[in-house]
Order: C-alpha cells, then structure tokens, then sequence
C-alpha cells in the first residue's frame, strides 16, 4: 500500500484480512481470463479504503483525496464490484462470520422486515424516484429484510411511492429464495394480509407487531427494534443519509458498504478511531 497518513476510514490490517482473499480471487480469476491489458496499477486495498471514505464522509466521488486513487477509478471498481456480485459476496461471507462470533446458526430461521424512504438528490432519474404521501418524502423506499442480529438478508430499492405491502411481498419471496431455513418474519402494522398470505405460500409465519394502543412518541417494540437499529447504523454513514446513486442497484450497493464497514469493525473489536497524529511525527506546527 502506498504510505500516506491514515484516514479515520481506512481498513486496518485485520479488516483488511477479512476481505482480502476474497478480492485477490477476484483479481487472480480475471487475470486468468486475459481481461486485464498489464499490470494492475492500483492497490485494491486503496480501492477499498476510497470507497469508505465516500460511504462515510458523503462526499462525491470527484472529491476524493488526491492521495487515494483517481475517482474514476474507485468508481470503475466499485461498479464492476456491484454488477459481478463481488462486494454482495463480501457482505454475506461477513454476515455469516459475525453470526457464528455471536453463536449463531450461519442461516437465520427468524427474520424482521421494514420499509425506509429516503430523499434523493437532484441527479436521480424522475423513473425510479416516487412519493410516499403517508412520509411525505420525494425519493426512493429501502425495503428490507434482518436477522435478529439487525445484519441484512434481503434488500430491495424501489421508488419511494411503491407500498411497503407491495414490497413486502417481494422481500418476502426474496427472503424464502435466498434463506430457506427462516420460519418466521417479524412485520409492523403497515403490512397488509397479502404479505401474510404471501409467507404462507413460503412456509414463513409473517406475525405483525402492534405498538401498544396507549403509546405515545417512540417506543422499541420487542422482536423489532434489531431493525430500527440498523437504519440507525446506515445514518452514520453521509452518503446514506440522502441516495444520492442514480441508479438503485448502485443504491443498493452503497448500503452494503456501510454494512461490510460495520460488520468487520464489529469482528475485530474496532470502532473509528479518535486519536490524532503526534505533530512531532508529522511534521506539523503545534498550537499553544
């Protein structure tokens, strides 16, 4: 890697070795297909590390340090990453070592799904944005499926105006594809019988969590507050906070980040770091 000051971002070396084998993979396999013209020029560690420092900081990808590599470059990765299934491999190799650290099956049987409607920036195309009267929110609607643990199973973008029962169903087959063993998905009260209907067909008991008819303001509700959480650990990261991708597989993928940010600190007891660089090291001038 080329030496620099760390950024608060940047993967540290066991982060990194938790993600390394599989993108050496990567290169090694295209490598082998004769896809690349010579050498690779950059250090996908640095890759890695640029694309955090979007996820986390929310700035556009043109603003990258000029220390880390080109922009255009970090997004080429980034995209080629989403569409051939890379950075969802990563998240799910993850997921399944956070749940064995935590004693968990490496398949979830229970589930807990939500919908999220997020604002959208002026770049995203009017097509697959949408309006949710009942938030009042011009944008797109995350829909989304956790483990009991709050870490992502299924995750679906849609405009913001599509129906969380709409897109419960859809979450709901996509959770019965990709994890066969849930049996039970936990919903909130603005999912409607079709989706109940539609677990049945799946062999997942979908139950609906009520909040307490004398409650006021917001309270967790027990099986579902995992997932209230897990939106409140995408909103430390700026770029979620609005979507700023034009395209919602691109959406999509940013979230994964966030999350493959979160669970690698999570596997080695990591947090962001806090400390500051002695100026005597760095060559900077105090201030007294």
């Amino acid at each position: 890697m080329t030496p620099r000051r760390a950024y608060r971002t940047d993967l540290s070396d066991a982060r990194w070795a938790l993600i390394e084998p599989i993108l050496a993979a990567w290169r090694a396999a295209r490598a082998e297909a004769g896809l690349g013209l010579s050498e690779p020029a950059h250090d996908l560690r640095e890759i890695v590390n640029a694309i955090l420092y979007v996820n986390r900081t929310g700035i556009a990808w043109e603003y990258l340090p000029h220390d880390l590599p080109p922009c255009k470059t970090v997004y080429d990765y980034y995209a080629k990453w989403e569409k051939d299934g890379t950075t969802e491999t990563i998240h799910d190799e993850l997921r399944r070592k956070v749940r064995k650290a935590a004693g968990r099956g490496e398949q979830p049987s229970a589930a807990i799904m939500d919908a999220q409607s997020i604002r959208t920036s002026s770049n995203v195309p009017e097509s697959s944005q949408g309006i949710d009267a009942g938030k009042k929110i011009k944008g797109r609607k995350r829909h989304i499926a956790t483990d009991t643990l709050g870490l992502v199973l299924v995750l679906l973008v849609t405009a913001a105006s599509v129906q969380d029962t709409t897109g419960g169903r859809d979450v709901v087959s996509e959770l019965a594809a990709r994890h066969p063993g849930v049996v039970t998905a936990w919903v909130d009260s603005g999912y409607q019988r079709s989706v109940i209907e539609r677990g049945t067909a799946h062999g997942i008991g979908v139950e609906v969590v009520r909040k307490d008819p004398g409650q006021k303001g917001f309270a967790p509700l027990p099986k579902r507050w995992a997932v209230e959480r897990t939106f409140g650990w995408w909103a430390l990261h700026r770029r979620l906070v609005r979507d700023y991708e034009t395209l919602p597989e691109r959406s999509r993928t940013m979230i994964y980040w966030a999350m493959i940010d979160n669970m690698s600190r999570r596997l080695t007891g990591e947090s962001t770091q806090t400390w500051r660089d002695d100026p005597t090291k760095t060559g900077e001038p105090f201030v007294t």
